[in-house]
């Protein structure tokens, strides 16, 4: 029986639900979050005792014209950790959501670490 949209909505909330019940942003170590599309790709910084997002970058904030989703990804990370470290954040836990660590979230994630976030 083919799958229908909403149950595949309920399953992947459940995953992200799942990856988000062990980690929380706090102020000293916010969180960074990654949402990606068929087309587009964000990552956030949030502190979730407080409720806000601290920095954020999104392939609308960096030259991606001609590039390949991977360098789109990796450009989002270097853009995310850059505003994180303006903002003071040099320590962060990181948030995969609902995705497999592999692609775009790994490219972001690499990224990140290679211009100073630690996680």
């Amino acid at each position: 029986m083919k799958e229908t949209i909403k149950q595949k909505q309920i399953r992947k909330v459940r995953r992200a639900h799942r990856t988000r019940s062990k980690i929380r942003g706090t102020q000293e170590r916010p969180r960074l979050t990654v949402f990606r599309s068929s087309k587009h790709i964000t990552a956030q910084v949030i502190d979730d005792s407080k409720g806000v997002v601290l920095a954020m970058a999104s392939d609308s904030h960096v030259e991606a014209k001609g590039k390949k989703p991977l360098e789109i990804a990796a450009l989002v990370g270097a853009e995310v950790a850059k505003r994180a470290k303006t903002a003071g954040i040099t320590k962060i836990m990181f948030d995969r959501g609902a995705y497999l660590y592999h692609g775009r979230v790994k490219a972001i994630a690499d990224s990140a670490r290679e211009n100073g976030l630690e996680f």
